[in-house]
């Protein structure tokens, strides 16, 4: 069946939009699988633990942005457009990616290096706090009808393609380049390849237009966005709640894993990075299934399952692991996780866009959001420091369980605790 003109012109803006959240998302991993590397460049001194923990917190020093990034530049993509708006975090968003790939490590312009990658970092925050809910957004608004769920998915889709392209170069530069090198400088190349996609980024995004929703209705003041969000701060609250059981599942499968199965399991980094490839197309084929689900059958069924699932399984899951490690095991448990990140993000993201009022939809949902993340984003580090202090491998699946009975709670609460969103 031939491909029309306007689902082919649709394919292409949903592929312009996504393009920027793909760079977000490529960095972050990229980040988290390189993290020993960062800590021994420019953490000098110390264990391996205390330079690991420094990495993990340079990470999550950019989700400590993300709810300022949410308010400032959700507030200017809801008054100027969404077009403009997804421009200007695609720009900051660059510089953070550049500052990490080039600057010289500790040892080369002391103090200054993690001074940099910090401030790098922050700034990737901040415009990551608006990326993925000015992309949801647009994609809502361009969805046809009865398929907002399969429209927004891919947003997140867009992730998983960023996270399989960096576990395949993971994948190669460990067959290929000797684990000296690796340390030396080979763990900049993916960072670097991050850098030569920014052009083609930009080409993709400029190239958008404006959705018809937002053209459509009278653009809201600045000061009438901040009114309306701050009044608006219940919704806000129960959507940060709601957020959390994805954030939490997919920082761990895909961020966490690499680190979590050398330093934890003792398996080999081609383990680990294998699994989280796989991971990644596991992501990507239920994210868009379910999606397109909770089209048919509404989106509160599905979310209530995974949380109750998530709270029944993720802790017995990670002590079956714990007491058999091996690949095969770390992969079984690992696709489990995903079904569970995918099918509740799946339907999670468009319920977010649909219970934010219209004309404070991208502040308030990347809010939401932003507010999630800081939690959510800090799953490597909270998971590193519990099994520090309790000596239980297994115990980031306790963090899984906590962030499922939040998000359900959150759920329930907008089912039957106020008016269903339109």
């Amino acid at each position: 069946m031939p491909i029309t003109q306007e689902r082919k012109s649709t394919i292409l803006a949903v592929i312009r939009v996504s393009s920027g959240n793909f760079l977000e998302m490529y960095d972050f991993f990229v980040f988290a699988y390189v993290a020993k590397q960062v800590g021994d460049a420019y953490f000098p001194g110390g264990s391996d633990f205390a330079k690991l923990m420094a990495a993990f917190s340079t990470f999550a020093v950019g989700f400590v942005m993300r709810p300022l990034g949410a308010i400032i530049l959700g507030a200017y993509i809801d008054h100027v457009g969404r077009r403009k708006g997804l421009i200007v975090t695609l720009s900051l968003m660059s510089i953070g990616t550049l500052s990490l790939a080039i600057t010289p490590g500790y040892g080369s312009i002391g103090i200054a290096a993690p001074i940099i990658i910090v401030l790098g970092r922050l700034l990737q925050g901040f415009s990551a706090g608006v990326e993925l809910g000015g992309v949801s957004v647009y994609l809502s608004e361009i969805a046809t009808p009865g398929n907002k769920g399969f429209y927004v998915a891919w947003q997140s889709g867009s992730q998983q393609v960023a996270v399989i392209l960096a576990a395949l170069l993971g994948i190669l530069l460990n067959y290929f380049l000797p684990a000296d090198l690796m340390q030396q400088w080979g763990w900049r190349i993916p960072l670097l390849v991050g850098c030569l996609i920014i052009p083609l980024i930009f080409r993709l995004r400029a190239s958008l237009l404006e959705t018809d929703s937002f053209l459509g209705r009278r653009q809201p003041t600045l000061s009438e966005i901040y009114k309306t969000t701050f009044a608006n701060l219940g919704v806000v609250v129960l959507g940060m709640l709601m957020v959390l059981t994805t954030t939490a599942l997919f920082y761990f499968v895909t961020a966490y894993t690499p680190t979590f199965g050398k330093d934890v399991l003792k398996l080999t980094s081609l383990d680990a990075l294998t699994v989280t490839l796989c991971v990644a197309i596991s992501n990507l084929f239920w994210l868009p299934v379910i999606g397109a689900l909770s089209d048919r059958i509404g989106r509160t069924p599905v979310l209530i399952f995974c949380t109750i699932v998530t709270l029944a399984s993720a802790y017995p899951a990670l002590i079956w692991l714990i007491s058999s490690p091996s690949f095969v095991n770390l992969m079984i448990v690992e696709l489990w996780l995903s079904f569970l990140y995918g099918a509740y993000n799946g339907a999670m993201v468009v319920y977010l866009t649909e219970i934010m009022p219209e004309s404070v939809r991208t502040a308030g949902f990347s809010l939401a959001y932003s507010l999630a993340t800081i939690f959510g984003g800090l799953t490597p580090l909270i998971a590193t420091w519990l099994i520090d202090e309790t000596g239980n491998r297994a115990s980031a699946g306790g963090w899984l369980m906590v962030a499922a009975a939040l998000s359900l709670f959150a759920v329930l609460w907008t089912k039957f605790g106020r008016a269903q969103p339109a």
